[in-house]
């Protein structure tokens, strides 16, 4: 229930920051007796997909925490978190970031995420199977490739990407829509016909799906620059080895919440190309070892 009304809070202050805007800019109405308002038309989209995406990540962190079960630690208790929390404060030093908040959320398997609305207020945790089971110079290359999500600044970026393409997608299915309406069912009235409210729907979907394939490419891809910065802060050798490491646990029990997977450094168990890889989030372990073997560090 929580976490319906919070989508529900969430979709709420969206409708009212886009409706306050629309009407200090006066884009209240996209049709009018010449068809589309085009003009209007690209502010609403705009408007109506950035502000969505910027809400999610000022709530990413919050949410983080609360779908994954994440225990911020505040003072260790126990020599491992207190070597955590060491280990982090160094590598965000030599990234160039301020102190992330760190944290465990419990799971069997081998994981971690780094999520935050920008690179001086993030937040990276581990799970406590990795904390078991990673020795730590493997722990430590996971670690680094967090931080190199933060450094790289790809939460923030990920959300603008996201923004972008959901606008696009509002304003191209609304150009369909509308030219379904006047030249396919021969709609002449000022008002939008039934038409062009079913295609615009249906194109938001297949649009929408498009745009999923280019956000997963780009997700794919920070996935490449994180190793890379987890290379260079922790040694290439323990980079591998970690990833290794979490190719060998891609058949347990995974409790990271679908919601996170973008965000973790493993999101389970990965195949060869197919059209399902298009929508992957991150490439598969081998393709990321090989990435890493070529890298000059």
């Amino acid at each position: 229930m929580l976490r319906i009304g919070l989508f529900l809070l969430t979709n709420l202050a969206v409708v009212v920051v886009a409706g306050i805007v629309l009407s200090l800019l006066g884009v209240g109405r996209i049709h009018g007796a010449g068809g589309l308002q085009l003009g209007n038309l690209l502010i609403l989209c705009f408007v109506y997909g950035m502000v969505g995406s910027l809400i999610s990540l000022l709530l990413s962190k919050p949410m983080a925490k609360w779908s994954t079960g994440t225990q911020v630690i505040e003072q260790p208790s126990n020599q491992a978190e207190a070597w955590l929390l060491s280990t982090v404060r160094d590598l965000s030093m030599r990234a160039g970031i301020n102190m992330p908040e760190v944290g465990i959320f419990p799971s069997y398997q081998s994981n971690a995420f780094a999520t935050g609305w920008n690179r001086n207020e993030a937040l990276v945790a581990v799970s406590s199977g990795l904390l078991e089971r990673m020795n730590q110079d493997e722990l430590r290359a996971v670690l680094a490739h967090e931080i190199g999500h933060v450094a790289n600044g790809d939460m923030v970026t990920m959300a603008l990407v996201q923004g972008v393409l959901n606008a696009f997608v509002m304003f191209f299915a609304r150009i369909i829509g509308d030219f379904v309406d006047r030249n396919v069912f021969r709609n002449e009235s000022d008002r939008p016909g039934i038409a062009y409210f079913v295609t615009s729907i249906v194109m938001d979907i297949v649009l929408g799906i498009a745009a999923s394939a280019i956000t997963m490419w780009f997700s794919r891809l920070r996935e490449y620059r994180a190793d890379e910065a987890g290379a260079r802060l922790a040694g290439k050798g323990a980079m591998i080895n970690a990833l290794l490491r979490l190719k060998q646990e891609q058949d347990m029990p995974d409790q990271m919440p679908q919601e996170m997977k973008a965000f973790a450094i493993s999101s389970g168990r990965e195949e060869g190309f197919s059209l399902a890889a298009l929508f992957h989030t991150h490439p598969t372990i081998e393709e990321r070892v090989e990435a890493l073997q070529r890298l000059n560090v």
